[in-house]
């Protein structure tokens, strides 16, 4: 038996189990390095980590985690609702959004083409009756990453 942690990555939000280092306690919330070369707290990378297999203490640091990293990377996200394009002639990816619509994808649209999104508070002040855009993306990578999505927009 070994000790096993559950960790999800920065920047693709992929979930991975890892095995850390004798003697070597990890934190919950605690960055770890899992990159090339050496790996000061972690021996070794157990794989990728089935969204079934997450444990119930994990699925809650996971809101948590994202919530933070919404508001860290918010510049990347409204970036999103600047460039954001349709899938289909059907779905945008704007509308995958929890909350949003049809309606207010087609106004964050025509506002984007008069001046760019700089913040989430730009597109909730010129965008009528938006639900909060940081909660509709939290809300979305969270559904990526517990649940079977067709079409994935911030988990890799």
């Amino acid at each position: 038996m070994m000790p096993i942690a559950q960790a999800i990555g920065e920047n693709n939000f992929t979930l991975l189990e890892l095995v850390p280092r004798r003697g070597i306690t990890l934190e919950v919330g605690k960055k770890v390095y899992i990159g090339e070369g050496k790996r000061p707290e972690v021996y070794y990378i157990l794989g990728r980590l089935h969204r079934e297999k997450l444990t119930e203490a994990a699925k809650s640091q996971l809101q948590e985690f994202i919530k933070t990293t919404v508001k860290a990377r918010e510049k990347e996200f409204v970036e999103f609702f600047n460039v954001a394009e349709a899938i289909n002639k059907r779905i945008h990816q704007i509308s995958l959004l929890p909350g949003i619509g049809k309606k207010h994808m087609q106004e964050i649209i025509k506002q984007r083409k008069e001046k760019m999104f700089e913040s989430f508070e730009d597109i909730k002040n010129r965008v009528q009756n938006m639900p909060d855009p940081g909660k509709a993306i939290e809300k979305r990578i969270l559904q990526e990453l517990t649940s079977i999505e067709r079409h994935n927009l911030f988990v890799k």
